[in-house]
């Protein structure tokens, strides 16, 4: 589990984060919507330590992170898996090299027990045969996949994903989005979201906090998201399905 306790974050002048507070449980898809410019990624980033809260909390499980020593920094971020909005593979490296990378920077495993890991990873999210492959030869939902492979290679407890779905088709979207709650209930693991994607919100959102100018203004679970009397949340649901809408009318 982790929970956040009264976090802020400013930017000079800018108040980004006001004081949020929400926990994200383990084996449940946990989603942080919100337009863009809401706060929703300082906030991630702010979770997993790429931005210092101003004030607050952040703990994982037991561990008060934002306070902790690099050494037990460095044990809970080996513990993390990460999937970046467009992927961000490495593009002169192969698939295999990119699921790789993590086990080389955080395990003394032999090449040979790498390769096991990284062959069981991408058969995990159904990658056979792409081993030696370039991100350029392969599809955005290959990649997406490729990426999810990566931020499963060390078998972590706690998986971010910034917008996962940027990009994509809606087929394979949802593809992405189950893709990602199966990982999270096999592997019981606590997930965290950032998405502005409604499908996804309805399709795999166990816990849903709903951020605003930087402030929390509604939490609640995939049923109870139609039922809010949170104004700005409603704005946001109707906004999301207009430009849906629009969008595949245009295609």
């Amino acid at each position: 589990m982790i929970r956040i306790d009264h976090i802020s974050k400013s930017f000079g002048d800018k108040r980004v984060l006001d004081d949020i507070s929400t926990t994200f449980e383990r084996g449940k898809c946990s989603l942080i919507i919100g337009s863009s410019g809401s706060g929703k990624t300082v906030m991630l980033k702010s979770i997993i330590g790429l931005h210092e809260p101003d004030s607050g909390e952040v703990w994982f499980d037991d561990v008060l992170f934002n306070s902790a020593d690099e050494n037990s920094r460095k044990r809970i971020r080996s513990q993390i898996g990460m999937l970046f909005q467009g992927s961000a593979l490495f593009d002169f490296a192969t698939a295999e090299q990119n699921v790789m990378f993590p086990l080389d920077f955080f395990t003394d495993m032999s090449y040979e027990e790498k390769l096991d890991r990284v062959n069981f990873c991408l058969h995990r999210v159904a990658l056979e045969n792409v081993n030696h492959k370039y991100p350029s030869e392969l599809s955005g939902g290959m990649q997406k996949r490729v990426g999810i492979a990566r931020a499963i290679a060390l078998n972590p407890r706690y998986l971010f994903c910034d917008e996962p779905n940027s990009g994509l088709d809606p087929l394979t979207s949802i593809h992405i989005d189950r893709l990602i709650q199966e990982i999270t209930r096999e592997y019981d693991i606590t997930t965290v979201i950032n998405t502005h994607d409604m499908n996804s919100v309805l399709e795999i959102g166990d816990k849903i906090t709903f951020i605003y100018q930087g402030q929390k203004k509604w939490e609640g679970s995939r049923d109870e998201i139609f039922d809010s009397d949170c104004r700005n949340l409603n704005d946001f649901v109707f906004a999301s399905k207009m430009a849906r809408q629009l969008k595949e009318h245009q295609k």
